[in-house]
């Protein structure tokens, strides 16, 4: 595997060489470089889209989750994926047309002109800080540690971190965000294929997929019902969960960018569609891979299991590509994440531009070692704070929602709540409140609370005498 390992890895640093000499030759400006020309076709959208969602727990996370959950974890996620195009439609259409005519630089800055003050910026600048760079560090750390198990004594776990961080950075910095939408489409026809090909070993080794079912059947028959062995999937969870990854397509900056920046609406029409069957088939993929686990590996722990399945079990130059795949998933989602959140403080700044221009640059490379340093030295209570990434920004949805869809400017009271909502959620996260009020979940009665909220606040300014008086 070795020897395939560095010839697909030399492969893979040829095609990012490219990439970023194409960028940088087409980068004319800075908003060329920050904005990728506000050019992009369909094609090329949902590869980067896709790359940006799929991370390494494509591979690393979702083949363990239906391995110990069963069919249902599919289920789940192929509704909440279909609900999520429905959503980027529906977004995307709202969001490019209330920036048409404007200067768009992030959500940031649009949230401070919505709202008439900074200070609602500088919540949302927070918000994605908190919860997106543990959960960079951590898919850098994942894979860091799966390539020191898959090829031991070539480079210790740090090592691995700090070349993925090194090779990242140099990109990005070099050829924008053009270069990284090259990178992404790399990575997600890399991950298409490599999970695809070793679905298909896996239905091959059971003789076909009814057979592959009723051998999990034999093992465990819970694995084929909801709420599955370890009866996960409860009403309250389905929800929260859903509501979570729907609403990514409205707080994370690195897809909300990505829709403003599409060629036109027809556009970002066919990426969404195209972006639901690349989900769908990437999920489908996923199953034969976790029953495989289920049936031969159901005791093993998950770095066990894992590294049988994606490495031992496979023929070499599958096993190299897969570790290629993992790297340029985790190489895609780290960047896409630390330049966007490098734009959101650009869509802050006034003044120069090239002096902005300057100190994004500089805000990305130091988002970048806070990523490094968190993913070496991560502990249990980063860990738990990246899996609740997409809960933790979604709590976000509501106050961006009313900034982007309320007909008069939202109150200051939103951003009061949504802050409050957020330091909740983190105090969950760290024990110091109950994770749960009246039997109901926390994130849960939050994101609840916080729609009900932004509802009322907006219906009330939209009443007569209201908004001439505000």
């Amino acid at each position: 595997m070795s020897i395939w390992f560095f010839v697909l890895g030399a492969v893979y640093l040829c095609s990012l060489v490219v990439a970023t000499v194409k960028a940088r030759r087409q980068n004319r400006s800075s908003n060329d470089f920050m904005m990728a020309g506000k050019n992009l076709g369909f094609l090329l959208g949902c590869l980067t889209v896709a790359a940006t969602l799929f991370s390494t727990f494509t591979l690393l996370g979702m083949p363990d989750f239906f391995r110990r959950h069963g069919i249902g974890a599919w289920i789940f996620l192929a509704v909440s994926d279909a609900a999520l195009v429905f959503c980027i439609i529906w977004f995307g259409a709202h969001l490019r047309r209330y920036v048409s005519g404007r200067d768009f630089r992030g959500i940031a800055g649009l949230m401070t002109d919505a709202y008439g003050t900074r200070w609602a910026g500088y919540l949302y600048l927070v918000g994605i800080f908190l919860f997106l760079i543990p959960y960079v560090a951590v898919q850098i750390r994942g894979i860091s540690i799966f390539m020191n198990a898959v090829i031991p004594g070539f480079l210790p776990v740090w090592g691995w971190a700090s070349l993925i961080v090194g090779i990242m950075l140099t990109y990005s910095e070099l050829g924008g965000l053009k270069a990284i939408i090259y990178a992404d489409a790399i990575q997600g026809l890399i991950l298409l294929t490599v999970t695809v090909v070793i679905a298909c070993g896996f239905v091959a080794h059971f003789g076909g997929v009814a057979e592959m079912f009723e051998s999990v059947r034999a093992s465990n028959a819970a694995l084929l019902s909801t709420p599955g062995p370890g009866g996960l999937f409860t009403a309250q969870f389905l929800v929260a969960s859903f509501i979570a990854i729907v609403l990514v397509s409205i707080t994370q900056p690195q897809m909300t960018i990505r829709l403003v920046i599409m060629r036109d609406l027809k556009s970002l029409h066919r990426m969404a569609l195209l972006l639901g069957l690349f989900a769908m088939i990437i999920i489908l993929a996923t199953i034969p891979i976790g029953m495989y686990g289920a049936v031969r590996y159901a005791d093993l722990p998950t770095s066990d299991f894992l590294a049988r399945v994606l490495a031992t079990d496979q023929v070499p130059i599958i096993a190299a590509a897969v570790a290629i795949g993992l790297i340029a998933a985790a190489i895609s989602t780290a960047d896409s994440q630390l330049f966007a959140l490098g734009n959101e403080v650009r869509s802050m700044l006034v003044g120069d531009e090239q002096r902005n221009m300057r100190h994004t640059k500089i805000a990305i490379i130091c988002f970048a070692l806070g990523s490094l340093t968190v993913a070496i030295l991560s502990g249990d209570q980063l860990v738990l704070l990246a899996r609740v990434s997409f809960a933790g920004t979604a709590i976000m949805g509501p106050f961006i929602i009313a900034a982007i869809l309320a007909p008069q400017p939202p109150g200051t009271e939103i951003i009061i709540a949504t802050g409050l909502g957020l330091l909740i959620f983190l105090c969950s996260l760290f024990q110091i409140v109950p994770d749960t009020v009246f039997s109901i979940r926390l994130d849960l009665l939050i994101f609840l609370s916080l729609f009900i909220f932004a509802f009322l606040s907006t219906s009330y300014r939209r009443a007569p005498g209201v908004a001439s008086a505000g």
